[in-house]
């Protein structure tokens, strides 16, 4: 599909809820509060482009994770799978517009969601959408343009704003899912009930609980099956580890509510939290070559075959709670000044944990299952803001003046594993691997706890000089104590041609401050070489770390960006239509990214040893966290809607296109590896899209949506060599069928991905079992099929 066809065919990403079949259509708008401190915005008039998905839109997708629901609304939005990818097989990174997860800034009704405690593969510490459930949601307001100088830090990409439903009345639904293979059952329900509180305020609190079972896209590793042949005694598992979705169990509870204390003063607040717990799989360990079978004197008489004879597949897991709390007062002056004083606390912990494994070097002393360590993020944020109309006269309508002030403060802990998860044993002179086999664990030595505080200033004004042409403006000054301070500007302008056609376009700067995880943790990670089959173990240093320094790391600084957008708009209530094409460039520099692993030597590993790096006596390799390249990337989003009587129903159809090109414009070549770039460039799709109708009639309700991905490369670091490979395009196609059987209850019945389509194979990887890339952007699990009860009360 060619950029300009795909630009031309698109249509939609706003998606209207469904309504009772009439001889008319009507097009209702949400205002809008993202992007924008006016009371009076919707999307059409809007200096930037924003994207209103509703509550049904939501429910169109199976998947219980709001990420997932993103990826089927919003082209520019990708998650990726990563099965045995340690913690990222839980907490999966997301990004908008090809740029890094934490290049995103996440708001709950316009506040910021805080971190979460996991530092992904290439560094990047985003918030984890999967926390929200998405029952809980009135609708998604994506900003897909820079915004650091509204809401400062990690509005490079735009921003994601989930608005809590406010709604009295009782809701529940209960769904199950399985895929076409018969395994990842999911069994998910939730309820949510809300009450009207005096005049305006509302109390609702939403609960939900998920049970997934893991799936298995695997075959039995070539290794394995000639172990087996070996050893005709032994009855080895087929397969002897699983590459899929992991098994995982959340509860999830969201609360929202507003309480009038007079005509002129509201108390609010909304509070979340989420338990959840995960199990996944790690690479076999082959007892004919894995270095953990070797014997030792140290232990006279003993070898790991007495404990694991067939090999072993260590089981990694999680425990992790996430809770935010936030309150506050707002009102209004009899000036016309509006205010808004708010206090909130976040955090997010998760607890590793690593079952049927052993720390070799420590014999038959060792247990099979430690508690690997905990990680926590938790954030305290105080802002208080203002909004004023101002009258001036040579404007054609009322001014909006808005300014506040923000304190931030971030923390960033690390708590130290079971003691021989992370220590080295009498075995080890001998070869035998220490730490907790598949995941060392957290060494007290790691451990500790970082902080970081920023103050802030912004002002924006928002200015219509003509009934047709208008402005805002916005800047920001934000002061962190770790590496200073930071100044901002945006300016966005929108002109009316005609009633139906709009232009706009708007130009800011922006920055991401490095976290105080991303400063001070260090980390150990094993993977298995699929050209020799042995394990190598991998050391990833904080940029502080002496080692790292002595390999030329440097301070972290902050990501800074530049963003230019332009577009055009168009909406016509007489016949249902509604369409917007825009153009943006987004230039960032410094941006994070991993070092090239760096061999280590002897002499390295001795010293790594003294600072009490875990496993580092069977370290092959380290890297570190750098400001390494700059980026530009450019791209087109075009999406509409239309809107229109068929028959005797209403027929909506919406469709999306992206694309998106991004490249390395500068790159301090000591310190970008080859596949950096390649991830960077070619990692997600240049071009994606989707295609969706509803049809609406009398108690039946109809969905049909096709999703397309195009081309990726997927690279990844081994010990031997790098692995890179092409992997094609993908079209798969959704359907569902609704019936209201009564005025309280709804039923629905559908396919996801209904023709069963998998992606090009994974031809690196089939030495270890997996058959598709654990990089995809996409299911790679098959068809999957559901059917949903829904009841309003």
């Amino acid at each position: 599909m060619t950029t300009t066809a795909a630009a031309v065919l698109a249509f939609a990403i706003a998606q209207p809820a469904f309504a009772e079949a009439d001889t008319t259509v009507t097009q209702v708008e949400d205002v809008i509060v993202t992007g924008t401190r006016r009371v009076d915005r919707t999307a059409f008039e809007s200096a930037a482009p924003v994207d209103v998905i509703s509550e049904s839109v939501l429910e169109s997708t199976v998947s219980d994770e709001l990420m997932e629901k993103l990826v089927a609304a919003v082209p520019s939005f990708n998650v990726q799978r990563l099965p045995a990818a340690d913690g990222q097989a839980f907490v999966r990174p997301a990004t908008l517009r090809g740029l890094s997860p934490d290049q995103t800034l996440v708001l709950i009704n316009g506040k910021r969601r805080h971190r979460s405690a996991l530092l992904g593969g290439r560094g990047a510490q985003g918030v984890d959408l999967g926390q929200i459930p998405s029952f809980a949601i009135k609708r998604i307001e994506v900003l897909r343009d820079g915004a650091s100088a509204q809401y400062g830090s990690d509005a490079i990409a735009g921003v994601i704003n989930l608005i809590l439903n406010d709604q009295p009345g009782v809701s529940a639904f209960a769904q199950a899912s399985q895929y076409y293979e018969g395994d990842g059952r999911v069994l998910e329900g939730g309820v949510r009930a809300g009450w009207a509180i005096g005049d305006g305020g509302h109390l609702v609190a939403t609960l939900t609980y998920t049970d997934s079972e893991a799936t298995s896209r695997t075959r039995q590793r070539p290794d394995a099956i000639a172990f087996q042949a070996a050893n005709p005694t032994l009855t080895v598992p087929n397969p002897v580890q699983r590459w899929g979705q992991p098994d995982r169990d959340a509860t999830r509870f969201v609360v929202d509510a507003s309480i009038p204390l007079n005509e002129a003063v509201e108390l609010y607040g909304f509070a979340t939290y989420t338990d959840s717990s995960g199990v996944t799989d790690f690479n076999w360990r082959n007892p004919s070559t894995d270095t953990a079978y070797r014997n030792s004197a140290a232990f006279p008489g003993w070898n790991l075959r007495q404990i694991y004879p067939v090999g072993f597949s260590p089981k990694f897991g999680q425990d992790e709670t996430d809770y935010a709390v936030n309150a506050g007062l707002r009102g209004e002056l009899d000036s016309g000044l509006s205010w808004d004083f708010n206090a909130s606390l976040g955090e997010d912990k998760i607890d590793y944990f690593i079952n049927e494994t052993i720390n070799a070097s420590f014999g038959p002393q060792s247990p099979t299952a430690f508690r690997a360590g905990v990680l926590t993020q938790r954030e305290q944020n105080l802002n208080l803001d203002f909004t004023k109309p101002v009258e001036l006269s040579f404007l054609a309508e009322t001014a909006n003046l808005a300014f506040g002030a923000e304190r931030r403060v971030e923390t960033y802990k690390i708590g130290a594993g079971d003691p021989m998860s992370y220590q080295v044993g009498p075995g080890a002179p001998a070869g035998l691997p220490s730490g907790s086999n598949g995941f060392p664990g957290y060494s007290s030595s790691q451990a500790g706890s970082w902080d970081q505080t920023s103050y802030a200033g912004y002002v924006d004004l928002d200015l219509s000089w003509t009934d047709a042409f208008s402005t805002d403006i916005a800047i920001r000054y934000e002061d962190f104590s770790e590496f200073g301070s930071t100044t901002d500007g945006k300016i966005a302008a929108r002109y009316q041609i005609s009633p139906n056609w709009a232009v706009r376009a708007a130009a800011s700067t922006g920055f991401r401050a490095p976290t105080p995880g991303q400063l001070n943790s260090t980390r150990t990670s094993q993977g298995l070489d699929t050209t020799t089959l042995q394990l190598f173990t991998a050391g990833r240093l904080s940029p502080a770390n002496p080692v790292a320094q002595f390999f030329g790391a440097k301070p972290l600084e902050p990501e800074t960006s530049k963003n230019v957008s332009v577009g055009l708009v168009y909406r016509n209530a007489d016949n249902g239509l509604t369409a917007s094409l825009d153009y943006y460039r987004v230039e960032v520099d410094d941006r994070f990214a991993t070092s090239p692993n760096f061999t280590v030597t002897p002499a390295i590993r001795a010293q790594l040893v003294r600072l009490g790096v875990p496993g580092a006596d069977s370290l092959t390799s380290v890297s570190y966290f750098t400001n390494s390249f700059n980026t530009r990337t450019q791209g087109i989003d075009a999406v509409g809607s239309w809107k229109t009587v068929v028959g005797e129903g209403t027929l909506t159809l919406t469709a999306a296109y992206n694309w998106n090109d991004t490249k390395v414009t500068r790159s301090k070549l000591s310190e970008v590896s080859n596949l950096a770039r390649i991830n960077i460039e070619d990692g997600l799709p240049e071009h994606t899209g989707n295609v969706t109708a509803f049809y609406a009639w009398g108690m039946f309700e109809g969905m049909a949506r096709v999703r397309y991905f195009g081309d990726w490369t997927d690279a990844q670091f081994q010990s031997s060599a790098d692995l890179v490979q092409a992997f094609g395009a993908r079209t798969f196609v959704d359907v569902s069928l609704s019936a209201q059987v009564t005025d309280q209850v709804k039923i629905t019945v559908g396919a996801e991905n209904l023709f069963d389509t998998y992606p090009d194979e994974a031809t690196f990887q089939a030495s270890r079992g997996l058959i598709y890339s654990r990089n995809a952007v996409y299911d790679t699990d098959g068809g999957l099929y559901y059917v949903r009860v829904g009841a309003k009360f």
